[in-house]
């Protein structure tokens, strides 16, 4: 899996309209947003944590560190923008040489990783760029089959129509779900939101396997804004 960084644009032009734009996309999804951050004191730039992620990424896969950023800035309220914000980040997530990331955060080859980065999300069809944007809207993912035929869904979508292009490019679909348990020990930090599409849990079935899990102190749980992430205990 490849992590193209495009740059967070606008969102600190109007960052009340971002603010309300996260709560919006919260709502839709169920995922837990904490939009306090944006209206008191935003970072000054995403630029610092896309260097950030381009720098672990020399280290192996970025994305348990990407995904840390992630709910730093939308669940935890951080705002990450510093290189003690981004160091401690890497400290929590584990497993990555602190001394190499400091390096890398001031070094113009991660500067150049980055800036291919922010040129491929460009390079993507106008078509698929976000609104009044000159790269391509986000999220978007791309899945390349046989021959390099590229599947692409582009900007906030379903889990069918990720899930439809992921077959069309070749992924063979797993024959059984996980367990809750199962699911948090594969992915880490998830969402209720995320634990009911991984595990196939309809309605109240996956908030209640986890509150129950959590009463028995199998997985803990952390209160971020409009909802919680779950992790195993």
């Amino acid at each position: 899996m490849e992590y193209v960084i495009g740059g967070m644009g606008r969102a600190f032009d109007d960052r009340t309209a971002f603010a309300i734009q996260v709560l919006e996309a919260g709502q839709r999804s169920g995922m837990p947003v904490n939009v306090r951050l944006w209206l008191e004191d935003p970072p000054t730039s995403s630029q610092p944590a896309g260097m950030a992620i381009k720098a672990v990424s020399e280290q192996g896969d970025p994305g348990p560190y990407l995904r840390r950023l992630r709910e730093g800035f939308f669940c935890r309220g951080l705002k990450l923008d510093t290189l003690d914000g981004l160091l401690a980040e890497a400290r929590a997530v584990g497993g990555l040489d602190l001394d190499r990331l400091r390096i890398g955060l001031s070094s113009h080859g991660v500067l150049e990783l980055l800036g291919r980065d922010l040129e491929q999300a460009k390079a993507v069809d106008e078509e698929h760029h976000g609104d009044g944007q000159d790269r391509v809207e986000l999220p978007s993912l791309e899945f390349v089959g046989a021959g390099g035929k590229v599947h692409g869904v582009y900007g906030p979508s379903s889990y069918e129509s990720l899930r439809q292009a992921a077959l069309e490019a070749g992924a063979v679909e797993r024959q059984s779900n996980p367990s809750v348990e199962e699911a948090l020990s594969q992915f880490g930090t998830m969402t209720t939101a995320e634990v009911a599409a991984v595990c196939q849990l309809a309605g109240p079935a996956a908030p209640a396997a986890l509150w129950r899990l959590a009463g028995e102190w199998r997985v803990k749980w952390e209160r971020c804004g409009t909802g919680e992430l779950w992790s195993a205990a």
